[in-house]
């Protein structure tokens, strides 16, 4: 009887691995069928249909972020067990202190996973915005948990909209999430963030690493146009104490 039991939680253990390897498989497979350049182009459609919208990002609080992370159509796979994974980009302001022009897109890449009943896939934008140099330099530079690493929160909604809580306004990140239309503040804690370097090649024509490509080696691809007109439009100063 015992041996039976320690069979069946051996064969269910293996069958939920199998399931999140193939949710896994076939969200990687739909975020890498897009090039970049087109990725790039999605996410600045993405920012200025949140930065215009009465209940989009707060501007106030995007004028004291040093960066923004898109992550435009995140997949999310999966029956029973779900899981996600996401590309997008990252631009920053120029400088030392992050208070200069916003830069050439770093091309970035999400992984989490997540319990439950989830059938079916469904695409939800992310934006995050990061608030301070620590939290930027962490991402810029490999791969961050977020809520390990960098601390994140739930951003608040709204374009009159300010950080009021503690929680809020003491955290490295505040985080966003587009699905269906709505658009709310949300909890990333538990995801993995970092550069694509695969992408970041296929967009420049050369192997160039997220610091590098902050510093300015690079010039933005066309691809990049509408979304940093957009920035710059909505946010051309950092306007964070000390900035």
């Amino acid at each position: 009887m015992i041996e039976l039991q320690t069979r069946n939680r051996f064969t269910k253990s293996k069958w939920m691995y199998s399931f999140m390897a193939v949710a896994l498989c076939s969200a990687s497979l739909l975020a890498r069928a897009e090039e970049p350049s087109e990725r790039v182009t999605r996410a600045g459609q993405v920012f200025k249909e949140l930065a215009n919208a009465e209940n989009g990002l707060p501007i106030n609080v995007l004028n004291k972020a040093d960066c923004v992370i898109i992550l435009p159509g995140v997949k999310k796979a999966g029956f029973i067990v779900g899981a996600q994974y996401g590309k997008g980009l990252m631009s920053c302001r120029s400088g030392q202190n992050f208070n200069g022009h916003w830069g050439a897109p770093i091309m970035m890449q999400s992984s989490g996973g997540s319990f439950g009943l989830q059938a079916g896939g469904q695409a939800t934008d992310f934006v995050i915005l990061v608030m301070n140099d620590d939290g930027a330099r962490s991402v810029m530079k490999g791969r961050a948990k977020l809520g390990a690493e960098t601390s994140i929160a739930a951003g608040p909604v709204g374009r009159n909209a300010e950080a009021s809580t503690s929680a809020t306004m003491q955290a490295q990140m505040l985080s966003y999430s587009r699905a269906q239309g709505v658009f709310a503040g949300v909890s990333l804690s538990g995801t993995s963030l970092g550069p694509d370097d695969s992408d970041n090649e296929k967009l420049y024509g050369k192997k160039i690493s997220g610091p590098e490509i902050f510093a300015g080696s690079v010039t933005a691809p066309p691809s990049a146009a509408a979304l940093l007109s957009e920035l710059h439009t909505s946010s051309p100063k950092n306007l964070a104490k000390g900035k």
